[in-house]
């Protein structure tokens, strides 16, 4: 009894029993304080490249399960690779469902990304699914994540304070109801897939077309009215510092292969070497 009621209080004091501050998502925190974060996004089923990635400098990354081959096992594997470096681990699973969010979770993702949510019920869900009863309905068996996340307080309290949902708005039908979906309690950012939304409206790529700009500066409003940051996808530093100005803070960064490229694309060019075109000649 008397151990309890020191936890009690090193717990109210926001201390841990070693008397060091508690952890803290400090993706969420920096959120909180308006500061930007961005992460790289991990489409290559490889935990080195995973590990290299998450101590360049990037705030989180964003494990791509929706449009790439990697698995939970490879995902498992990554997170274990980056314990201890500075990128937070995220998943963006392929549906968002109770079950693909329990599984991205008990991995040891510290947050979860859910595709297509368009309903106000589907963001009620997202919400719900990263947090233990009573606060929410994910199950209880972390297994690695506890290991992943071990420390002095109990896994359940940790996960509840770090864990984070973020929405993924890409429909026109969820433009439509996004009022009622920003107002979800429980969301912790709206990212817009500007490609998708895009699509949604006709436009198929063309993402400065009139409809789809309004379409994202409502969606922007909806967030900033409910204090939730908001995020898009950005690959450059001006359109990063364009995108600032308009109020995102959330930023998802160029994909693993895209940042390859990028790498060795003046290095190749010094010598004159280059790939072939497929505008000239097709790869199939």
């Amino acid at each position: 009894m008397l151990r309890a009621t020191f936890v009690a209080l090193f717990t109210i004091a926001g201390m841990s029993l070693q008397g060091q501050p508690r952890w803290e998502n400090p993706v969420k925190r920096q959120l909180a304080q308006g500061q930007p974060v961005i992460g790289a996004t991990i489409t290559v089923p490889s935990a080195d490249v995973a590990a290299r990635a998450a101590n360049m400098g990037f705030d989180f990354l964003w494990i791509e399960m929706e449009h790439s081959a990697i698995t939970l096992e490879t995902a498992r594997d990554m997170i274990l690779a980056t314990r201890g470096l500075k990128a937070v681990p995220f998943i963006r699973v392929p549906v968002n469902e109770l079950w693909t969010a329990k599984r991205a979770l008990d991995t040891g993702a510290l947050g979860v990304i859910f595709p297509f949510t368009s309903t106000p019920e589907l963001a009620h869900q997202a919400a719900q699914a990263v947090k233990y009863p009573p606060l929410g309905r994910r199950g209880a068996g972390p297994g690695l994540a506890s290991f992943r996340w071990s420390g002095p307080e109990s896994y359940y309290d940790f996960s509840d304070r770090n864990a984070m949902a973020i929405i993924i708005i890409e429909e026109k039908r969820a433009v439509e109801r996004i009022e009622e979906i920003a107002s979800t309690p429980g969301i912790d950012v709206i990212f817009i897939g500007t490609n998708d939304l895009s699509f949604s409206y006709g436009k198929r790529g063309d993402q400065n077309a009139p409809e789809v700009r309004e379409a994202i500066a409502r969606i922007v409003a909806a967030a900033k009215k409910n204090n939730i940051p908001v995020g898009r996808p950005a690959g450059s530093p001006e359109l990063i510092a364009e995108y600032r100005k308009q109020g995102f803070t959330f930023f998802q960064g160029p994909s693993d292969v895209n940042l390859m490229g990028a790498g060795a694309e003046p290095l190749l060019r010094s010598l004159g070497k280059t790939g072939i075109d497929p505008k000239k000649q097709p790869l199939y």
